[in-house]
């Protein structure tokens, strides 16, 4: 009985042997009907943007180079030329009319596609594969020039329409800054990790009933991309340093950095947060 289980065993193992390489074979050339049947249906729409991304994966290659599929080689040129034509034809539109819509909306936009600004920390990205676009981070599931200026407003307004008063901001971060140094001993002018000290300003923020119950309502929010404008609205105003004297330092690196506008409104990692008195 036990020399049996064996044979029953090895011959397993060698049918698995067997199985394995054709297994592989079948399901490469199963993957090849499927994106042969894609270009075909969207030949069919007239998806010029899908199709363009079909023919150029290393699938389409793989197709091209196989010897029982080499008549598709002619095809896909063909279809590749059309596409390339259509799918240029399409960006350039997409970008004149983003761009005429963004002037009418008041707004300069600064575009070098796929990614383009408007004002310091509203920035985007338009990806023609998943017909999405990216901006602050934030996936818009459309590429229509409408829908991007729609959130494109939506985030300037949240960004730049609230009141402002750069003396009264800087003034808070010194505050807190101080704070942090004074809990742990340390003299003005010490960095401060830019991750603690974001932390430790949102929950400063925060009103007395909020810590008295911790109710997700009474939480004041105020996001990244906010406190990375207001620092550049704050050094555009040009006011110089705190009400006492102190001016502001940030350093760049990586150690527990955050993407943040710099002095000169450049998007980079900032690690830590200083405030010292020339």
């Amino acid at each position: 009985m036990p020399e049996t289980n064996e044979f029953l065993e090895d011959v397993q193992k060698d049918l698995k042997e067997i199985l394995q390489p054709f297994q592989r074979d079948l399901n490469q050339k199963q993957k090849k009907a499927e994106l042969i049947k894609q270009c075909i249906r969207c030949a069919e729409r007239d998806d010029f943007l899908q199709l363009d991304e079909l023919l150029k994966s290393k699938l389409a290659s793989d197709i091209c180079e196989d010897d029982t599929l080499k008549s598709c080689a002619p095809v896909f040129e063909t279809l590749g030329a059309y596409s390339d034509e259509k799918v240029e034809q399409y960006r350039m539109d997409l970008i004149e009319d983003l761009t005429r819509q963004c002037e009418e909306a008041g707004l300069e936009m600064e575009m070098n596609f796929p990614r383009f600004t408007v004002l310091k920390g509203i920035t985007g990205e338009i990806d023609f594969s998943s017909r999405a676009t990216k901006i602050n981070k934030k996936v818009l599931k459309s590429i229509d020039p409408r829908r991007i200026m729609a959130m494109v407003v939506r985030l300037k307004k949240q960004l730049y329409d609230t009141p402002y008063d750069p003396r009264e901001f800087i003034d808070s971060l010194c505050r807190v800054y101080l704070k942090l140094l004074e809990k742990e001993d340390l003299s003005a002018g010490h960095p401060v990790p830019m991750q603690q000290f974001y932390l430790a300003y949102v929950i400063d923020m925060q009103s007395k009933t909020f810590f008295q119950d911790m109710d997700k309502g009474k939480f004041k929010g105020y996001s990244l991309d906010q406190f990375s404008v207001d620092l550049w609205r704050y050094c555009q105003a040009g006011i110089g340093g705190t009400s006492q004297g102190y001016e502001l330092q940030l350093t760049p690196g990586r150690n527990k950095a955050l993407w943040l506008l710099d002095t000169q409104g450049e998007l980079r990692q900032i690690t830590a947060i200083s405030f010292h008195k020339p």
